[in-house]
């Protein structure tokens, strides 16, 4: 569904911001920054009145020491020159009418993302308990970085904020993601100097290359140069605007300079240049539209301003005899004993007081209107933009019927065929894109290596790099297209995160083991989703973050060691609790990954990793049995159990993940031709049996019991660490005879067996200790002669440089002949990484 168009963008002004306007603007940035340092500093006393009642003593007393908060917790630093471009940004759109979101890339600005809130009205309408009087300033000053009150950041509960700003370097890559099939949307990015040094910010500067001016929206970065971080100078600031200059316009921008506080310049000068620039600046973003909707398809060189103040830009420029405007000193609580000594708390009373508050706020406590009456209204309000907030317009998506793309296992028997999971999920996806066109797909360079490529014959990669006139190398790039590759997961996680939040659907695709590098962003997007469950009720449930995660641990033919780490889970299990953020899939075939992608794809308000293997493999169960499977999230295999209930069994063996299944399964059918029995238990969902304790939503104690008895050995094959097993079951009926077998972090570039032999998962270490479960010393010579025929398949191995025909050839045994065009057993163990 194409994105909401409010106001009228990209119009020029063609006239010159009036005086009366920057009047507005300069009340509005005193305003915000005495409501800052307010959040910061005080607790009571908003107005600093000399006659001011004490609430709980009823004493009329002046403004003082008492009135401080006993903890000065939050960053000044950066916030007097974000409050400086939020009025500007009001400015502009009230003007042009223009769609714009506002990014903070310093996002521990916190305190002006809450008093611009507070100024366009959004806060008072989410937060009515903040009233438009002295008491309510009271309320708003105290819930700062205070018990039972907001966070220091610009987080989810502010409105107008999509992007928090806890963790350095995504910026921009949110600001592009938010605006890709979004044409009428300005984001506004402001970049810290601290945050530009990291990683992902550095590498984000590139995705001017991945967007198109007709089809996508704008970004508009803004470099916040205030000169240092916590305790050091920042490197961009200390170099030339000379070598600034060369670094931007290599990385495809015009960069605008922009220096003030540095001198006596009057408010009003700084106020009036900044104004031209930016309508200098936005003029030049306009007629970039209107060349990309005349038909120009010339890649733009667009516009960033580089905008370089004092850190703590207003506060006292000494305190104690040391630098304090312009110096890391400012960057938290530059008076850090105001409530402890009377000459820092005379210090910020005159610092409050240079604000001129009498001018901002009435004697009642309300905003002046002459403060806030050049900003936009409605929609066009930045607190109030329904692009950050994108539940609010998010679609559900059409979806087509998964049975379209099933394995039929119902005619050929489980167990049929040698199909690659991934590459079905990627047909089913470019069905799903071809329905709607809302949805994308990111991955570092790997969209086919990863089997989606199916994408392509609906849409192509989103290309402006450049090209060559060599058609077979760039068949698939074009300007426009609903596939993002860039070689970097902090972009593809960035770009999706963004995408989502402003109302929009998609996936990314990763090798698993190197899905790490953004646990952190990870982490952080399920915090924001954490805050808007448990107590952010006005934010309207986005759609589900989807990560694709194949190349796995157990199938690395051509990497090997480097690329064997299927620990992502772990972090997501830190994240599941009630709020019920994450979830973590392994289907166990084709069919299965149908079922799970069509969940995925109607998600709200969680990150759903799906660990699914790319090689061909057998389809064991129907497309209607997976679905029955993963509305429980696991499900006993009848078929394929070779006792006919749990009593008669000498064990359960269960397995999560495909390549232990299919390995679980091929133990099960020796066992049962020397006579033992079990049941088999398959799971997908792998919450779903995580402690009912930590999980209101995992199966019960009693059903528990009834997939794994209550003092019945159980053989469990995981895809992932043995631990992560334990970890999850600890307190469930029958955990102390659970044996796991999982990744024992052993690898190399090696045979699909040998991978598997190395970490105990292959069938015939299984099936011996599933002996040893049952009855050790009855089996021993079984269980010998097993661990024996490892070694002479390993030695197969090395000898050939193939596996062994007792593991390429076996089939479970319902399974029909194979038909014309099936892979032979010595394609399904070759497989393709990169």
């Amino acid at each position: 569904m194409t994105q909401p168009v409010i106001g009228t963008p990209w119009k020029k002004l063609d006239a010159p911001v009036s005086s009366e306007e920057l009047e507005g603007v300069e009340k509005y940035w005193r305003c915000a920054n005495y409501l800052s340092v307010g959040q910061i500093y005080l607790r009571s006393n908003p107005l600093m009145r000399k006659d001011f009642v004490d609430e709980k003593t009823g004493e009329v007393r002046d403004f003082g020491r008492p009135d401080v908060k006993h903890r000065l917790v939050g960053h000044w630093g950066t916030t007097p020159g974000v409050n400086f471009l939020f009025g500007h940004v009001n400015r502009l759109i009230a003007d042009h009418q223009q769609n714009a979101i506002f990014l903070m890339g310093p996002g521990h600005g916190g305190p002006a993302g809450t008093a611009q809130s507070l100024l366009d009205g959004t806060y008072r309408e989410i937060r009515p308990d903040i009233t438009n009087d002295e008491a309510g300033l009271q309320k708003f000053f105290r819930q700062f970085s205070y018990p039972g009150g907001i966070p220091s950041h610009f987080a989810p509960e502010t409105p107008g904020s999509i992007h928090e700003g806890g963790e350095l370097g995504y910026t921009l890559s949110h600001a592009y993601g938010a605006v890709m099939d979004n044409p009428s949307l300005l984001a506004v990015a402001v970049v810290g100097d601290g945050e530009s040094e990291t990683g992902p910010l550095a590498t984000s500067w590139q995705s001017n290359k991945l967007v198109n001016p007709k089809t996508d929206g704008i970004v508009l970065p803004i470099l916040h140069l205030n000169g240092y971080k916590i305790a050091n100078p920042t490197i961009l600031a200390r170099i030339s605007d000379e070598e600034l200059t060369k670094f931007f316009e290599g990385m495809g921008y015009e960069p605008h300079f922009f220096v003030a506080g540095f001198d006596n310049e009057p408010h009003s000068s700084i106020h009036r240049r900044f104004a031209d620039l930016f309508e200098e600046v936005f003029n030049k973003i306009c007629d970039i539209k209107a060349r990309a909707e005349a038909g120009d398809e010339t890649r733009p060189v667009y516009p960033m301003i580089v905008f370089r103040t004092p850190k703590g830009w207003t506060c006292p420029k000494h305190i104690d005899g040391k630098k304090t405007e312009g110096s890391w000193r400012a960057h938290q609580v530059p008076l850090a004993s105001a409530k402890d000594t009377h000459e820092h708390f005379r210090v910020l009373r005159s610092w409050l007081r240079s604000y001129k508050p009498e001018e901002l706020f009435t004697p009642e406590g309300q905003i002046r209107p002459e403060v806030t009456s050049f900003m936009p209204a409605g929609d066009l309000r930045i607190g109030a933009n329904p692009n950050a907030n994108g539940g609010k317009v998010r679609h559900e998506l059409t979806l087509p019927d998964i049975h379209a793309h099933e394995v039929p296992v119902a005619e050929k028997g489980h167990g049929w065929g040698a199909t690659e999971a991934a590459r079905v999920f990627g047909a089913y996806t470019a069905d799903v894109m071809e329905l709607n066109d809302d949805f994308r797909i990111f991955g570092p360079d790997e969209t086919a290596s990863n089997r989606l490529q199916d994408a392509y014959k609906v849409t192509r990669k989103q290309w402006d790099g450049g090209y060559y006139a060599d058609a077979d190398n760039d068949e698939l790039l074009a300007p426009t297209g609903r596939v993002v590759e860039q070689l970097s997961e902090h972009q593809c996680e960035g770009f999706l995160e963004a995408y989502t939040l402003t109302g929009r659907h998609g996936v990314w695709s990763s090798y698993e083991s190197f899905v790490h590098i953004v646990d952190s962003m990870v982490n952080q997007h399920c915090k924001w989703l954490e805050a808007c469950v448990r107590e952010i009720p006005w934010r309207a449930p986005i759609s589900g973050l989807n990560i694709l995660l194949s190349s796995h641990v157990w199938r690395q033919d051509h990497n090997g060691f480097s690329h064997q780490d299927p620990g992502f889970v772990d972090l997501l299990l830190n994240k599941a609790n009630d709020t019920h953020v994450v979830n973590a899939y392994y289907p166990c075939d084709a069919n299965m990954a149908l079922a799970v992608a069509e969940r995925a794809y109607t998600s709200t308000n969680c990150v759903n990793a799906i660990f699914c293997g790319k090689q061909p493999a057998p389809t064991f169960i129907t497309v209607d049995e997976a679905r029955a499977e993963l509305e429980e999230g696991l499900a006993e295999w009848k078929w394929a159990s070779s006792a006919s209930s749990l009593d008669e069994a000498d064990l359960v063996i269960a397995s999560c993940g495909d390549v232990p299944t299919l390995e679980a399964l091929a133990a099960l059918d020796m066992l049962k031709k020397i006579g033992v029995k079990a049941t088999f238990v398959n799971v997908v969902d792998l919450l779903k049996i995580k402690s009912v304790a930590e999980n209101n939503q995992a199966i019960s104690n009693e059903r528990f019991a009834e997939f794994f008895g209550a003092n019945k050995p159980v053989l469990f094959c995981f895809h992932a660490y043995a631990g992560t097993i334990h970890r999850l079951i600890w307190d469930r009926p029958n955990h102390d005879n659970f044996r796991v077998h999982g990744y024992e972090e052993k690898g190399s570039t090696t045979t699909p067996f040998d991978m598997l032999r190395l970490n105990n998962m292959d069938r015939w270490a299984l099936a011996a200790d599933a002996l040893r479960m049952v009855d050790a010393q009855r089996w021993a010579a079984q269980i010998e002669e097993w661990e024996n025929f490892r070694q002479e398949a390993f030695q197969f191995a090395v000898d050939e440089g193939y596996d062994h025909p007792a593991f390429t050839s076996w089939v479970w045994p319902d399974a029909a002949a194979a038909s014309e065009g099936q892979l032979s057993a010595t394609q399904m163990t070759a497989g393709d990484n990169e």
